[in-house]
């Protein structure tokens, strides 16, 4: 018998001990995570609500240390309605209402008059300070009605990669960037309210445990760096003040990973103001969405190809003689001059065209083909950016094509790719010769707090890891003597870098003889890169080639994240 009373205290005291601990879960749940929501609901009990309000997750920039920085978030506030027909005299009633919000007389007094419509909304996003002295005035037909909107606390900081929130239909949906891109796991369906506990506490640890956590609503962490961000979109503002281009851009990226620091383009806006834009060309990401010619960066990827093929050694030389025929077309250097027998890291130095077809057609044109399409060229990056386009590389075929096809694509003339693609493929040269994933999310954070990390994955190994090293010293030469014959050269850090200017093609009709695409990219320290940067400007006036354009732009940007981030010398 006391056996049997002892077993049945312990069951008892088990029993008490689960539903203490769902209690206490459940509070947690209640005060913790879902407080603002409760929070709402007892507001709503005498007020209205807006019937479009809905609930979605954040966006957050990642500082160097760790922090998360707001980038989006739902705020909260109120709209204010009138019901026309208890509204006696219109024009006290704006009188009393304009003293503390700003309302539009014309729209209030043709709101007022429809005595018919049970709902007017004359008002928009009034803090809680002005609700609660509107409500103290007690006029008859005035509703507070609660409202909820996305505000982006950095204002036009990364616009283009973040988005905005705006209508489809009657719905709000991220119509561009991160906001589209992850608008279903931002979007938060459900109600936020009772749910049972048992299946909220299961449904938490799903989130925990979950391989894919994108698959779950929450919030989304971004590998954005604000200050790095800010440096970028500075330096963007001053190349389109100083040469007026149509368009200017810059990603910043960690080669090994593929985290993207910072990436933006001008001109751009700001998301809290999107719907006064006049252009809406500008809420779309060029670095993803567009495509491009982009010269002569591309000739340390033809090098790098034809040195890992075995075609070429850093130390082959050939006849440079200015200007060579194929398939009936002159191919050139830029100043149209022979070199004679030069080496091939004058190729890279003096920017040669000819320099470049030589070591494609060395290679073969086959293997070069094989090698542009490993790198990535005329295939999607897979980045967690909406809206991204392949490269168009078509005109090369299988390698089969007119020569001149060949000898153009070598210096980034003729085929044409997208910015990401370029420094992805750029990257395996400060990456051992592996590929790295460009992305910018990695993580989700849920409501209840626990932030789960999305793993970044490596592509496929292109080139060798000695031939990405040869390539990596020619690209350090380039920058330390021929570029602004060393006028950028750095004591203490070696970088790596090249520049390219690229003609601007007509669309059927060849290309401009006065029209000019400046690019620019670069990794440091050379031999164990912390970040690679790419810029480009599209037609900027008052100077020819891009290292008078950029080359100073990146060596700003480059001096800023060394001293940023502390990066020690490596020489």
């Amino acid at each position: 018998m006391r056996g049997t009373l002892i077993l049945r205290a312990r069951i008892l005291s088990v029993f008490f001990i689960l539903v203490g601990a769902l209690l206490v879960v459940r509070l947690y749940f209640v005060q913790i995570v879902h407080g603002k929501e409760y929070t709402k609901d007892a507001t709503g009990q005498y007020t209205e609500v807006a019937p479009d309000t809905e609930a979605r997750g954040d966006i957050y920039f990642t500082t160097k240390d760790g922090t998360l920085v707001a980038a989006a978030v739902m705020q909260s506030g109120w709209r204010i309605a009138i019901t026309p027909k208890n509204i006696i005299d219109p024009a006290a009633v704006y009188t009393q209402l304009n003293a503390i919000v700003p309302i539009d007389r014309q729209k209030f007094v043709a709101s007022a008059a429809k005595t018919t419509d049970p709902y007017e909304e004359v008002a928009f996003r009034v803090n809680d300070e002005s609700a609660a002295q509107i409500r103290a005035l007690k006029i008859p037909g005035i509703l507070l009605v609660h409202d909820e909107w996305r505000n982006y606390p950095a204002g036009g900081l990364a616009a283009q990669a973040v988005g905005f929130v705006g209508y489809q239909g009657d719905k709000k949906v991220g119509v561009y960037g991160l906001e589209k891109g992850w608008n279903d796991t931002l979007l938060e369906t459900a109600s936020g309210l009772y749910v049972n506990p048992f299946a909220e506490i299961f449904s938490n640890l799903e989130e925990v445990v979950t391989s894919d956590p994108s698959a779950h609503q929450g919030s989304i962490v971004t590998s954005i760096e604000p200050t790095v961000q800010a440096q970028l979109e500075q330096t963007l503002d001053d190349v389109m003040k100083t040469y007026t281009p149509n368009l200017a851009g810059g990603i910043i990226m960690d080669p090994h990973t593929g985290e993207i620091v910072a990436i933006g383009a001008r001109p751009s806006f700001d998301p809290n103001t999107y719907n006064t834009v006049t252009d809406p060309a500008v809420f779309s990401n060029p670095l993803v969405e567009g495509r491009y010619e982009l010269g002569s960066i591309m000739k340390p990827l033809t090098m790098a190809s034809g040195i890992d093929a075995g075609a070429i050694t850093e130390n082959t030389t050939y006849d440079d003689t200015g200007c060579i025929t194929r398939s009936g077309k002159k191919v050139c250097n830029f100043d149209f001059k022979a070199r004679g027998v030069i080496p091939m890291q004058e190729i890279l130095n003096q920017s040669l065209n000819v320099g470049a077809t030589f070591v494609a057609e060395t290679t073969g044109h086959t293997v070069f083909t094989s090698y542009i399409k490993k790198l990535g060229f005329g295939e999607k990056t897979g980045v967690d950016l909406p809206g991204e386009i392949p490269g168009n590389i078509a005109q090369l075929g299988e390698g089969k094509g007119p020569d001149v096809n060949y000898a153009t694509a070598s210096f980034g003339q003729g085929i044409s790719v997208t910015p990401l693609e370029m420094i992805r493929a750029l990257a395996t040269l400060a990456n051992n010769g592996t590929l790295p994933n460009p992305h910018v999310v990695t993580g989700i954070r849920f409501d209840n707090g626990i932030t789960r990390t999305i793993a970044a994955t490596s592509g496929p190994q292109v080139y060798k890891p000695a031939t990405a090293a040869i390539l990596t010293n020619m690209l350090t030469e380039v920058y330390d003597k021929a570029l602004l014959k060393g006028a950028i050269k750095q004591d203490h850090y070696s970088i790596a870098a090249k520049t390219g200017t690229a003609q601007i093609a007509i669309p059927g009709q060849g290309y401009y003889t006065d029209r000019y695409l400046h690019s620019f990219f670069g990794y440091f320290p050379a031999h164990d890169p912390r970040f690679i940067i790419f810029l480009f400007a599209v037609n900027p006036h008052g100077q020819e080639y891009a290292s008078a354009t950029l080359a100073r732009p990146f060596i700003g940007i480059a001096q800023f994240m060394i001293n940023y981030y502390d990066i020690p010398p490596d020489r």
